[in-house]
Parts: C-alpha cells; sequence; structure tokens
C-alpha cells in the first residue's frame, strides 16, 4: 500500500523555516503524516525598525544651521585673540634671543621689522659676521599689522654745563645693518640696546585690538603691554 506525502505551500513553509521535516518511507507501514521536530516554532515576523524621519532630519540640520550662525563670530573673535597674542609672545621670545646671542657671542644683533612686507627677523650684524647660520625670518599674521614706534629722547633737566663738554669716548665702529631701510633693535654685546632701537612695537588686529611690545624702565629689555603707557 503506497502512502502519498503531504504537500505545502511557500507561505506555510515560511512559517516553519529552520524546522526539519521528517516524512514517512513509502515503503513503511508508517502512517502517511509529516512531524516536526521536537521544540520547533514557526517563525515569527521581524518588528519594525525605528528611525528618523525626513521631516526629523530637517528639523535638526536647522538648529545645527542656527547654532553655527550665532557662535561664528564670538568664535572669530576668539581665533584673532589668540593670534594677536601668540604673535606678541613669539616677537618678545625673539628679544630675549637676540639679547642673549649677542653677550654669548659677542656680536651685535639686529632685530629687524620690515612693516610693509609683514616680516621681521633676527641676524648678526655682517660688520662681524659675514654669515650668520642662525639668522631667522618670520610672517606676521595675515590678520595682524606691526609698526615700530621710534620716541624721541629728551635729556634730563638737572644736568648742568659738564654734560655739554666733550668727553672722551672708546671708539665704537659704526653699525653696518643688514637691513638699513629698515626700524631695527640693536642687542649690543654688554647685554644693552642701541639708543637707536626703536622704543616700541605695535601689533594691530583688524578689529582695532592692539598689543605693545615696549621697552622696560631700565630700558634693558622688553616687555609686552595691552596700551601704550
Amino acid at each position: 500500500m503506497t502512502f502519498g506525502t503531504r504537500q505545502y505551500s511557500a507561505g506555510r513553509s515560511a512559517q516553519f523555516a529552520g524546522c526539519r521535516l521528517l516524512r514517512a518511507n513509502p515503503g513503511s507501514t508508517a502512517a502517511s503524516s509529516t512531524t516536526f521536530t521536537a521544540g520547533c516554532k514557526p517563525s515569527r515576523l521581524s518588528k519594525p525598525v525605528d528611525a528618523f524621519t525626513l521631516i526629523e532630519l530637517i528639523l535638526v540640520m536647522a538648529i545645527l544651521t542656527m547654532a553655527v550662525a550665532v557662535t561664528a563670530p564670538v568664535l572669530s573673535n576668539f581665533f584673532r585673540g589668540r593670534s594677536l597674542d601668540s604673535e606678541a609672545r613669539r616677537l618678545l621670545a625673539l628679544t630675549h634671543g637676540g639679547q642673549t646671542r649677542a653677550v654669548s657671542e659677542g656680536v651685535p644683533m639686529d632685530l629687524w621689522i620690515d612693516a610693509n612686507e609683514g616680516k621681521f627677523g633676527l641676524d648678526a650684524e655682517p660688520s662681524y659676521e659675514t654669515i650668520d647660520s642662525k639668522a631667522v625670518e618670520f610672517n606676521i599674521d595675515s590678520a595682524l599689522r606691526i609698526e615700530a614706534i621710534k620716541q624721541a629722547s629728551t635729556l634730563p633737566s638737572n644736568l648742568g654745563l659738564r654734560s655739554l663738554q666733550p668727553q672722551a669716548v672708546a671708539s665704537v665702529p659704526p653699525a653696518k645693518l643688514t637691513h638699513p631701510g629698515l626700524q631695527t633693535i640693536r642687542f649690543l654685546p654688554d647685554g644693552t640696546i642701541a639708543e637707536t632701537s626703536p622704543q616700541k612695537l605695535c601689533l594691530t588686529a583688524r578689529d582695532g585690538s592692539s598689543l605693545w611690545l615696549s621697552q622696560t624702565r631700565d630700558r634693558l629689555s622688553y616687555e609686552i603691554r595691552s596700551s601704550d603707557n
């Protein structure tokens, strides 16, 4: 006696995915049926995945755009102030370096400032050193402007007629600057600053904020000041 197998539709088979069908052999005397292994359960349909809608994405982008528009001016002023401060500190460090080199090497050092080209640098005077392997040159930030100010020196009023009499001084060779047409701070081998050096350097940003590099009261070095006083 021949037994046939039960046919299942594709949709019915999908509900029992992963189950192993056990069919009776046509030649056996077992009842004609289709069974499933123990513990086999019909598969459930997967739940829909939560996601952002197009309107929600547009709303988030609009909020981010408004936040950037509000914070952009504040960040711009912040970075501009940082640029002004860092440029002043780099210029001050170069004055310290030039003064140290002048004392240690026994050679006058020139810190020159090119306001038109926006550059400054440090090198030894060519009258003592024809080639300076340690010479450096820097470009000022394009958003900044530098200006060298040389004030006229005034003689103290308590000097008597003796100051007008000629005095014997040591012979000093004339200065031969590497950039004779530019404002130059001269650091002498004795650690002092030449009288021909500018008393102040002014760094100004586009928004009008500025920092000053001024000689100290003893006129032996420079310091950073927030105002011209």
